[in-house]
């Protein structure tokens, strides 16, 4: 049984993991200070990390059918469950990046949280501040050439004054 190569693929996963939490604090900082203009480039570098990862899962997965396999283990076992059955010293092993795994995500899904939060935040501040910046019109006709019939009037200045 093959647990280096699965403990191998765990560590990979693992940096690309912690490269996706750096990227999303990136991220977070440019929606704080507003530097809009590299979020487009952020979320490529994010998307390119996310396919390295689906890739990486699909190994990962069938790394681990073979060993579940061979532990008498079910299809689709979760790692904790390869870990709970596999020998010492790949169980504690296992355990330790399944443990890792799980704080990595959730740090992960908090950020991702916050940082969905932020961007709302700002739509809804530009929305506002669009909507306030609305000034009445001072015109005295409308659209089609007719006076509106508001309360303004036209005023001709002397130029020669």
């Amino acid at each position: 049984m093959d647990y280096q190569h699965l403990s191998t693929l765990l560590w990979r996963e693992q940096e690309l993991l912690d490269l996706l939490l750096f990227k999303a604090e990136e991220k977070q900082y440019l929606i704080l200070t507003g530097k809009a203009r590299w979020l487009a480039r952020i979320a490529h570098e994010i998307e390119v990390i996310l396919d390295q990862l689906r890739t990486l899962e699909v190994e990962r997965a069938a790394a681990t059918e073979v060993i579940a396999g061979k532990l008498g283990l079910g299809a689709d076992p979760s790692l904790r469950q390869v870990a709970d059955s596999a020998p010492a010293p790949w169980n504690d092993l296992l355990g330790k990046h399944h443990e890792a795994l799980l704080v990595l995500v959730t740090d992960l899904r908090s950020l991702s949280d916050t940082n969905r939060e932020l961007i709302e935040g700002g739509l809804a501040a530009i929305g506002d501040a669009l909507v306030s910046a609305r000034t009445p019109s001072a015109g005295t006709y409308s659209s089609s050439g007719r006076n509106d019939g508001t309360t303004h009037r036209a005023v001709t200045l002397d130029g020669a004054l």
